[in-house]
């Protein structure tokens, strides 16, 4: 009998610790309905490096494990990663100036990402939230993929083009004076001052359609922007903030495949008629255009 009692037992303490592991997971395997980001700064003497959609004959590509998001319910990369590949030395040469004497600058939209960060300005456009037309400014090395051009900017990085971010512009507006040229990212979101020392300045490659559309200020004390004119705010017919007439945004900022790429001219550059993140690590054709540009 008490060997029966101590069976029952113990099958009933079996069930309830399967239960529990069931209805309780790990906090790795949970899904919030808020976008979980895992923790960058963790100790990891070797971060697990993870494949990636995007393939690319000129450069190595992956995700660190610790890059990975879950937005929706689904796995989703916010930073990319690429690398030189030794074999394609010769390559380099046609379409970077690591070794080249080229007074270039690239302007890191750092502005743009923080807007459509969390909490951002996307928040207030899609009735999320009706006080993020002011939010936090990110981290420089953080720039969202696709929306600030992430890409195009690490890849300009590993082919030799110099950068600065759009922070830096704003300080001190006299350092655009210093270069020759100055390629824009996708820098939607500027300051007054960014505005008019970039279209002052003479030769300027416009490489994202829908830059300088729309006109914020920044507070340095509090590390927030707050937009101030443009993308229908604050009224519905205000498209660009600073009514300017080379708005490229429509229709080229929605090509983005870019199977007809091309430059063409305006008074102080050359602009693209696409969207070119996507073309970024597979055309090379479209990275000599860029280093013909600028030499």
């Amino acid at each position: 009998m008490i060997k029966k009692i101590f069976v029952i037992l113990l099958i009933t303490i079996s069930i309830f610790i399967i239960f529990t592991i069931i209805e309780n997971p790990g906090s790795e395997e949970q899904i919030d309905d808020e976008i979980i980001k895992v923790d960058k700064n963790q100790e990891s003497d070797e971060p697990r490096k993870i494949p990636t959609e995007i393939v690319s004959e000129f450069f190595n590509v992956w995700v660190y494990e610790t890059d990975i998001f879950i937005e929706n319910g689904v796995k989703v990369a916010k930073s990319f990663h690429f690398e030189l590949i030794e074999e394609n030395n010769s390559l380099y040469k046609e379409i970077g100036i690591i070794n080249d004497d080229v007074n270039v600058v690239v302007i890191l939209p750092v502005f743009t990402s923080s807007a459509y960060s969390k909490n951002g300005f996307y928040d207030y456009f899609e009735n999320k939230c009706d006080s993020c037309t002011t939010t936090q400014i990110v981290e420089n090395d953080f720039l969202e993929y696709y929306t600030a051009s992430q890409i195009g900017a690490k890849i300009l990085e590993k082919l030799g083009y110099e950068t600065i971010t759009d922070i830096v512009v704003d300080k001190n507006p006299d350092i655009l004076k210093e270069f020759d040229s100055i390629i824009l990212l996708h820098n939607e979101y500027v300051t007054q001052t960014m505005f008019d020392t970039i279209t002052k300045h003479p030769n300027v490659i416009y490489l994202y359609p829908n830059a300088l559309y729309a006109e914020i200020d920044v507070n340095y004390e509090k590390n927030q922007i707050t937009l101030i004119k443009g993308h229908e705010y604050p009224s519905p017919e205000i498209k660009n903030g600073f009514n300017w007439e080379y708005d490229n945004t429509h229709p080229y900022e929605f090509d983005r495949d870019c199977l007809n790429w091309e430059f063409y001219d305006i008074p102080n550059g050359k602009m693209l008629n696409c969207y070119p993140e996507k073309i970024f690590p597979l055309n090379k054709e479209f990275l000599k255009e860029i280093k013909n540009l600028v030499n």
